[in-house]
């Protein structure tokens, strides 16, 4: 059982703001259905970029809930300007506080907020998603995102980390990358790309459709399958693997995310750096 506050139990129980806005502004939807989490955000803005309304749709646990409801609170009577500058402790901290393995709930509220403004000023957001490169393939979480939530919280461990992102409480794969980027953070270690110093010999036909299928079996649909989600092998052709999705994979919205940075980039790592990943039908 976690230990709530009265204000986060208060907010769970009775959610202020809670529906669809219809003549929204501006809208933020972060994560997924299928995946996990999810919450979507909308806001009515008025001429002088003021937040006069702010509704929520959530899919998760209490301190989600919570979070969104809070969020929308502190976002009423708001510029833009002044609401970007809500950041996820912000959010905890109206809520007299959260259980440290649920702050990744207030970061989930931050990320919306983010993805609403952006598409009301007409910014590109999906620049946004696939800025930085994929640490944690559990949960799609990017080395960008986590040194920028290092930052704004002054994360000191993995724990924490793990808290406020997801990242490192799926397979445990990538304890080491984050670990790295905490030293980087922190100025342990000089900042640098990860090393990938594999090599990546030539491989004839029979040898890419083997190593291409071990991967795949052994490392990505495992993955895959832990959300209900599956992939299929259909075609190799030269350095063109097609798939198809199958399982809650098909329905998610992140279905692309997948294929680029879980099943695309795997291949490129351990396999060749030149695949690419094309989705089909079977």
């Amino acid at each position: 059982m976690w230990e709530y506050t009265d204000k986060v139990r208060e907010h769970f129980l009775n959610p202020r703001n809670v529906g669809e806005m219809k003549d929204a502004s501006a809208v933020g939807e972060v994560g997924s259905l299928a995946c996990g989490d999810a919450l979507k955000l909308f806001l009515k803005i008025d001429d002088n970029d003021r937040i006069v309304d702010a509704t929520f749709q959530t899919f998760g646990c209490a301190s989600a809930i919570a979070s969104s409801s809070a969020l929308t609170e502190l976002l009423k009577g708001r510029t833009l300007d002044e609401a970007a500058e809500i950041t996820d402790k912000e959010i905890a901290d109206y809520l007299g506080g959260l259980p440290e393995e649920k702050m990744h709930c207030s970061v989930m509220g931050h990320e919306a907020l983010d993805v609403a403004i952006k598409t009301y000023r007409g910014e590109p957001i999906e620049a946004k998603e696939h800025e930085g490169n994929i640490v944690c393939h559990c949960f799609g979480v990017t080395d960008e995102m986590i040194l920028r939530t290092i930052e704004e919280n002054g994360l000191t461990t993995v724990e924490e980390v793990t808290h406020y992102t997801k990242a490192g409480g799926g397979c445990g794969n990538c304890i080491d990358e984050i670990q790295l980027l905490l030293d980087e953070a922190t100025g342990k270690v000089a900042a640098c790309e990860f090393p990938d110093d594999r090599p990546h010999p030539n491989l004839s036909n029979i040898e890419r459709m083997q190593l291409v299928m071990k991967v795949l079996n052994e490392e990505i649909r495992p993955r895959l399958k832990q959300d209900g989600g599956d992939v299929e092998l259909i075609d190799i052709d030269g350095h063109f693997v097609k798939v198809a999705l199958r399982g809650m994979c098909t329905s998610c919205p992140s279905s692309k995310l997948t294929l680029k940075n879980v099943v695309e980039k795997a291949l490129q790592e351990q396999v060749e750096p030149e695949i690419s990943v094309v989705e089909v039908s079977k």
